[in-house]
């Protein structure tokens, strides 16, 4: 690569990167594995621009699309379904945005992996219903699929908690 490439590549790692967290958190639900899903994704990001030579069309949606393929990834292994907490988290202080926030991202959390996914992308990303299919390499239908189902379980746990 030439330094006017490596260059345009570290100027999108210091643009995109607070963009991908927010994505990231939002698939993972934690902050430190967000940071974790972000700084394996712009590794994977950098070490494919140099091996393509910077020749890579679109490196916004390769970031996009390395990010949720590592998430979808890192959630087929058995021992990242066990949570380990030290001590239980103080919910005392809260406020009512607090409390719907903490609710949507538990809501998400309920979600499978992929449907997690479909909806970050297709609200929090607002790409299409075609892009989101692109970015997953599956067919626009089952996107919808997808979406409709996530929907559907968000809509029952915000039922659920005012109920």
């Amino acid at each position: 690569m030439t330094r006017g490439e490596e260059a345009a590549l570290h100027a999108f790692v210091e643009c995109r990167r607070s963009a991908l967290f927010r994505s990231a958190y939002l698939l993972c639900g934690n902050r430190d594995e967000a940071e974790d899903l972000v700084q394996t994704t712009l590794v994977k990001v950098v070490l494919g621009a140099r091996r393509h030579g910077g020749r890579l069309e679109s490196l916004e949606a390769y970031a996009r699309k390395t990010l949720v393929n590592t998430f979808i990834s890192a959630r087929r292994r058995f021992w990242r379904r066990e949570h380990a907490y030290g001590e239980v988290p103080d919910v005392a202080g809260r406020s009512v945005d607090s409390d719907t926030g903490l609710m949507v991202r538990a809501a998400l959390a309920a979600l499978t992996p992929k449907q997690r996914a479909v909806l970050v992308l297709r609200y929090w990303e607002d790409l299409s219903v075609a892009a989101t299919a692109q970015v997953l390499d599956m067919r626009e239908s089952t996107v919808k699929s997808h979406t409709a189902r996530g929907l559907a379980a968000l809509k029952a746990a915000v039922r659920e908690e005012y109920a």
